[in-house]
């Protein structure tokens, strides 16, 4: 995590026993933070831009489009980066 770039702004919109849905939202150059996920969980893009991942082996860019979901497996470490110069929002479901 860069002491210099912004923080990505989670908003959680449901927390129960079975899902954790959390809105996350970027301004550009914004950050999560080094975080590993402790749950399964699925990305829903409300933006269609790339963002770069910063993890264990470096760092990648990945370009999600609007609509376009994915799923990863508990255990995932990174930082994820804004790299847009607009805001970015995306939708996690962590599924508890």
């Amino acid at each position: 995590m860069s002491s210099s770039r912004p923080q990505a702004q989670p908003s959680v919109q449901v927390d129960n026993d079975r899902v954790r849905v959390t809105e996350w939202r970027f301004s550009p150059g914004a950050e999560t933070g080094w975080h590993a996920h402790d749950c399964d969980y699925v990305v829903v893009p409300q933006t269609t831009g790339k963002l770069e991942l910063e993890t264990l082996d470096g760092h990648t860019f990945s370009t999600l489009e609007t609509g376009v979901s994915y799923y990863r497996d508990k255990g995932a470490e990174h930082n994820v980066v804004n790299a847009n110069d607009f805001e970015f929002v995306f939708v996690e479901i962590e599924i508890k």
